[in-house]
């Protein structure tokens, strides 16, 4: 039960604070490039299919530039999903840390472990978002 909190309690658990509420604004800011990307990507594909159904011809380019967007979808979403989970768990890093200042628990373990897990959801999201490059760029490259 908490009786009566010293502003110092506060103030160090603002402090604790501070570097993962950073870190959310980096995240966020990926976040809005990743989605800005999907973004491209659905409006590609609605063009070609639209152009597809026009001509009504199977016009293997666009087929398999449809195929190309359909994959950097896939790859854009996932990343879209793990920065999610990265700042959902940040935030409960945030959170966990307001918790145990305030209740005076030690909770060194479980922060740890949310900080790692929002550390691997992250580094996967970014390794997601370069394969996406890598396919625009081939894309680009192969000329469709």
């Amino acid at each position: 039960m908490i009786t009566e909190i010293p502003v110092a309690t506060i103030a160090h658990a603002i402090q604790l604070a501070v570097a993962p509420v950073f870190l959310l604004t980096g995240v966020a800011s990926v976040l809005s490039v990743l989605t800005t990307r999907l973004g491209r990507i659905i409006d590609r594909s609605r063009f070609l299919h639209g152009k597809s159904l026009e001509t009504q011809d199977d016009d293997q380019c666009i087929q398999g530039e449809l195929i190309s967007l359909t994959r950097r979808g896939r790859l854009i979403h996932w990343a879209i999903g793990l920065c999610t989970l990265c700042l959902l768990l940040i935030c409960a890093v945030v959170g966990v840390l307001f918790l145990g200042a305030f209740f005076k628990i030690n909770l060194p373990v479980v922060i740890a472990t949310l900080f790692v897990a929002a550390m691997l959801s992250l580094c996967i999201a970014l390794l997601n978002f370069i394969c996406e490059i890598f396919l625009a760029t081939a894309q680009v490259r192969s000329g469709h």
